[in-house]
């Protein structure tokens, strides 16, 4: 195992639900690695497990029994403030439904997360001003979500994402909300951003849009088919 360069390492990864007296299981001695700069499809219908996949590569769920390793931490031995951390760290979100904060500004939604870690507002702005310029919105920073077509509001998003610095960008179905043409704009950012170096872990249940991707995993059933 290539410890260096791995950003995920995930081995034999169980997770199951509680349905009443019954046990669901969702996920079946999943094992994934993703290595750093790697532009990674996961494809599955609703229901293969991929949702709780990307929860679980997300430090938003902890596995029931396995290994993760996520850019060198030891993830299962983490307390949910511990996990938060890591979250707000290491992984930049992008949502399918973009999650922004309606009442702020593009330029506030993207400093927002800056700000959280105690990074002073100047320095905040600033660096949100350069990655709202990089996503192609320098003329729409002081307008609201609502004031936003969907592709440019998931271009705040991306630019939120990136904010950080973070090991890994994880996008959940990032075109799911947006028409065809927009669609493909957006996937054409995330390929621009994988040549930048950028390690991003895609889910998506659309064949289209995965094949944009460097490589593609399939979820079925709970188990992972590699391509």
């Amino acid at each position: 195992m290539d410890m260096e360069n791995n950003i995920i390492y995930m081995k034999d990864i169980v997770k199951s639900y509680k349905l009443g007296k019954n046990k669901l299981t969702v996920l079946k001695e999943v094992s994934l690695e993703v290595t750093a700069g790697e532009f990674v499809a996961v494809l599955g219908p609703s229901g293969s497990g991929k949702s709780t996949l990307m929860n679980i590569i997300g430090c938003i769920d902890v596995a029931d029994s396995g290994e993760y390793i996520l850019g060198g931490q030891n993830i299962k031995a983490r307390n949910d403030d511990e996990l938060a951390h890591v979250r707000n760290r290491e992984i930049g979100f992008i949502f399918q439904r973009f999650n922004l904060l309606p009442k702020y500004t593009a330029i506030h939604n993207v400093a927002f997360p800056l700000l959280l870690r105690g990074i002073n507002k100047e320095k905040a702005y600033e660096r949100a001003t350069l990655l709202l310029e990089k996503v192609g919105l320098g003329g729409r920073m002081k307008h609201k979500p609502l004031e936003l077509s969907g592709g440019e509001q998931q271009r705040v998003s991306i630019a939120r994402a990136l904010s950080g610095e973070p090991r890994l960008l994880l996008a959940d179905e990032p075109t799911g909300a947006l028409d065809s043409k927009t669609g493909r704009e957006i996937i054409d950012m995330f390929s621009e951003l994988s040549r930048e170096g950028n390690t991003i872990v895609m889910i998506t249940h659309d064949l289209g849009v995965a094949k944009e991707a460097k490589r593609i995993v399939r979820v079925k059933d709970g188990k992972i088919v590699e391509e």
